[in-house]
């Protein structure tokens, strides 16, 4: 039997019936000339997503875990120094992923559900050598978007190599990789870009790429650039088998996100944004994040006094929703929703109704029809 729960969680997000049907076609070899057209065409699309005239995109078998390791190992050598710029969980695996390659690390940390403010970071740099700061651009722990822009400003005409954590942002916010003077960009393909998770994505610089040659080595063999390169440059190429029917799926899903047009997918992520925001406060309900670096990609809310997180989550899933719990200090005190994508009114209004009567059922007073009517205003 076909499970028809509506999963919004940040990540995996509900993929379409367009995408499904790229997935399950059958499988071909990874050198025909069928799917290397559709490789290729995944590869120029990614890089069209970045707005970029000379990134080089890359696309593994992997996550987004397996591009943050990439981005780093092939940019910042072991011995240097690489600023992390954290806003939770996520923020902080970075520090521990440099740490596992001898990188030294100096990660600068925001309360959870805050911004890192831009003059922190200014004296930072100004007091440390780094080879790299990472900045993650939506962290998936506390829902903090970061105000990369202002962070792009103070790395613009420094040394650092700027890696830049798109994993829950790229496709449904804005990321323009050369205006922003990115090297690299990383994400996944099952968060705002729509697909089914099982790749990682990055688009590096060509200084990043020029920092890469200058390595002798790297302590990686799958992540090593140098390796993947040649494939990247000629799909038709061989290094490791690529996941065939996950990269046909991306294809299909970078081509949906082009059809709709790069100013409208953002615009209708920050329409969703604001309607379930109306929805949740309807109900009475408040957000982890502060309201200047709310992502509009997902949102992390507390839970109501008196409500337990798992009796919660368990009665939404039975009016066919999932929402996440959460991680950290924040779990059992709040969950996380999802709202990226290829989704419209229609997921939204049945998570708003499942939330809703969920809360009901456990003591909230929750206004019937409150939730969905408040939401409605953003789509008339």
């Amino acid at each position: 039997m076909i499970d028809e729960t509506l999963t919004m969680i940040p990540g995996p997000t509900p993929v379409h019936p367009r995408i499904l049907d790229a997935l399950a076609r059958p499988t071909v070899s990874h050198v025909s000339p069928v799917f290397v057209k559709a490789f290729r065409q995944a590869l120029d699309d990614l890089k069209a997503l970045g707005q970029s005239a000379s990134a080089q995109p890359v696309v593994v078998s992997g996550g987004g875990t397996l591009a943050m390791e990439i981005a780093l190992v092939n940019t910042v050598a072991p011995g240097e120094s690489v600023l992390v710029i954290s806003h939770g969980y996520f923020g902080d695996r970075y520090g521990e992923l440099a740490s596992a390659f001898g990188i030294k690390v100096d990660v600068l940390r925001s309360e959870w559900g805050r911004a890192v403010p831009p003059e922190e970071v200014a004296k930072r740099l100004a007091s440390g050598a780094y080879a790299a700061a990472t900045i993650t651009h939506v962290d998936t722990s506390t829902g903090t978007a970061s105000p990369v822009e202002a962070y792009a400003g103070l790395l613009r005409g420094r040394d650092e190599l700027f890696i830049l954590d798109g994993v829950c942002a790229t496709g449904g916010v804005d990321e323009p990789f050369d205006r922003w003077g990115v090297d690299v960009l990383l994400t996944a393909a099952q968060k705002a870009i729509g697909a089914p998770p099982g790749l990682a994505l990055c688009l590096f610089s060509q200084r990043a790429l020029a920092r890469r040659r200058s390595f002798p080595t790297v302590p990686a063999y799958y992540s090593d650039l140098l390796r993947w390169l040649p494939v990247m440059e000629d799909p038709g190429r061989y290094f490791a088998t690529p996941c065939v029917n996950e990269i046909v799926a991306l294809a299909e899903a970078l081509r949906m996100i082009h059809e709709e047009g790069l100013p409208a997918r953002f615009a209708r992520h920050g329409r969703i944004a604001r309607a379930i925001r109306a929805g949740l406060e309807a109900l009475g309900l408040s957000y982890v994040t502060a309201p200047d670096c709310r992502a509009e990609t997902l949102s992390v809310v507390f839970l109501p006094k008196g409500v337990e997180d798992a009796a919660f989550r368990k009665d939404v899933a039975a009016r066919g929703v999932v929402v996440a719990g959460c991680l950290g200090p924040l779990a059992g005190k709040a969950f996380r929703l999802g709202h990226m994508g290829n989704i419209g009114p229609g997921e939204i209004a049945k998570t708003l109704g499942a939330i809703e009567e969920s809360l009901r059922t456990l003591g909230v007073d929750a206004p019937p029809g409150a939730a969905v009517g408040a939401a409605a205003k953003h789509f008339s």
